[in-house]
């Protein structure tokens, strides 16, 4: 009866024109409590604006900035976060950056709630609360990175999927400017049409490739005229390379003589966090004459890391468990290192550009963007009311692990999956589901665990777990 009820009170509002006072006065009864957690979450993105002008910068940031002005593919990381920064360069202010971003955020709690409106209510609202007042999510807003936007094109590609098949062409055009921005993205394409697949939409599946493959080659294209390579980017094998340095035990790969310079004689529990070995000028693989990512490093890195996993394949997958592992902990313990680990806190004082990782080309184009100094304002007493928010406000690792536990969980409780007439027809809760798990196991496998990976996960976890609560749901 609940839920018959509620159909029709959906029914009654579509059918009052918009602007009526009784269609906005049933609106808010109904969605009250997301209402106010959305301008809850607005507030403090506010005040965060307020606290800290115009914007936090991240070691990545400068890399953003210098492809901004010098339009190039960068060997490290795709241009799509750069493309966003130009986009808003007629504004001349980081603090404009921000604010978009603090946008998108909180756009992906609307989208989750929207994707979830045919859940109890009460779901769908708690569905978004982690990405709309985790004061870690805030903050990562704040940085100058490109996993808000990241965040923002996965749930939207999501939604749109869930939501209508019409609009295949946009998810994988969604699809393509997440790969471009992070380019954990490209197996998320795989995700999304096994997902059509799974419905027997073949002609679907293959629009949405088309559609998320063509931008992907045409910026592939670019790169190859760039540098000569083929891909988005040039530190493939080096970002794994560093991966397996956690576990690679030369005496057991017996490598040949060109590998041998690429081992490290100390024990593994006695190295240092992974991304040590990627930018560390003790790191066998910086000490080489060449720069870390040209060509040769790169495929000489692959070739090193490809036998540490053939060699070593259980502690290989003892080492990506045991990374998978730190997303789930209760508490936030410092790591990789204390330097990196600030960057994600709200700072007390007004922090400097990040010391060795700041180029002086990146400072210089960061003073042209910003037409002025840069740097970050702390100012109280807002800073200060978010700094004590985040010591209380944020989504422990134990309770999204229990968040990514409750679909299947409902799933085996029910012990029958849905099918429609005989055939298996995967519930809804798969897509968001399976997407989070991708975004959480692929940086664990083939680079490090970071707190920033983590959380462009959380939405589709939470919005997966609100979709699950519907046992008939098998569309929006």
């Amino acid at each position: 009866m609940p839920v018959k009820r509620e159909r029709e009170n959906v029914q009654v509002e579509e059918a009052t024109p918009v602007g009526d006072p009784a269609r906005t006065a049933s609106l808010v009864r109904r969605h009250g409590w997301f209402l106010a957690v959305l301008t809850l979450g607005t507030a403090l993105r506010v005040i965060t604006m307020l606290g800290y002008r115009p914007a936090l910068w991240f070691p990545d940031s400068y890399t953003y900035v210098v492809t901004v002005f010098h339009p190039r593919p960068d060997l490290v990381r795709p241009a799509g976060y750069s493309a966003f920064m130009k986009a808003l360069e007629p504004f001349h202010s980081f603090g404009a950056v921000a604010a978009a971003q603090h946008l998108l955020g909180l756009a992906t709690g609307v989208l989750v709630y929207w994707c979830a409106r045919r859940a109890p209510r009460w779901a769908a609202t708690l569905a978004t609360v982690p990405v709309l007042l985790d004061a870690y999510q805030i903050e990562l807003e704040h940085l100058l990175v490109s996993d808000t936007l990241f965040m923002f094109l996965i749930v939207a590609a999501v939604a749109l999927t869930l939501a209508d098949r019409s609009v295949v062409i946009a998810v994988g055009l969604l699809l393509a400017a997440a790969t471009l921005t992070r380019t954990v993205g490209q197996p998320l394409i795989v995700v999304v049409a096994a997902w059509f697949l799974l419905r027997r939409r073949v002609g679907l599946a293959g629009v949405v490739v088309v559609a998320a493959l063509a931008p992907t080659l045409a910026y592939g294209g670019w790169f190859y005229a760039t540098y000569h390579r083929v891909g988005i980017v040039g530190a493939n094998g080096v970002f794994l390379y560093a991966r397996t340095m956690s576990f690679a035990d030369c005496a057991k790969m017996d490598p040949p003589p060109d590998l041998k310079v690429l081992c490290d004689p100390r024990p593994p529990d006695q190295r240092p966090p992974s991304q040590e070995y990627i930018w560390a000028k003790d790191s066998p693989l910086v000490a080489l004459p060449d720069i870390t990512f040209t060509q040769q490093t790169d495929e000489l890195a692959a070739r090193f890391a490809s036998l540490a996993i053939r060699k070593q394949p259980l502690d290989y997958a003892a080492s990506v468990l045991s990374e998978l592992g730190r997303s789930f902990v209760w508490g936030r313990p410092v790591y990789p290192d204390h330097e990196i680990y600030d960057y994600y806190e709200f700072p007390a004082a007004s922090p400097s550009p990040p010391g060795r990782w700041a180029a002086q080309l990146g400072v210089d184009l960061g003073k042209r963007y910003e037409q002025g100094p840069i740097g970050t304002e702390v100012v109280e007493p807002y800073a200060g009311w978010m700094r004590a928010y985040q010591d209380v406000a944020r989504l422990p690792g134990t309770v999204l692990l229990a968040v990514l536990l409750v679909p299947p969980a409902l799933a085996i409780r029910r012990r029958r999956s849905r099918s429609v007439r005989g055939i298996y027809e995967p519930p809804a809760w798969l897509l968001p589901w399976s997407t989070s798990v991708l975004l959480l196991v692929m940086p664990a496998a083939v680079a490090e665990f970071d707190y920033r990976y983590v959380l462009p996960a959380v939405p589709l976890a939470c919005l997966a777990a609100a979709l699950a609560t519907r046992p008939d749901l098998r569309k929006l």
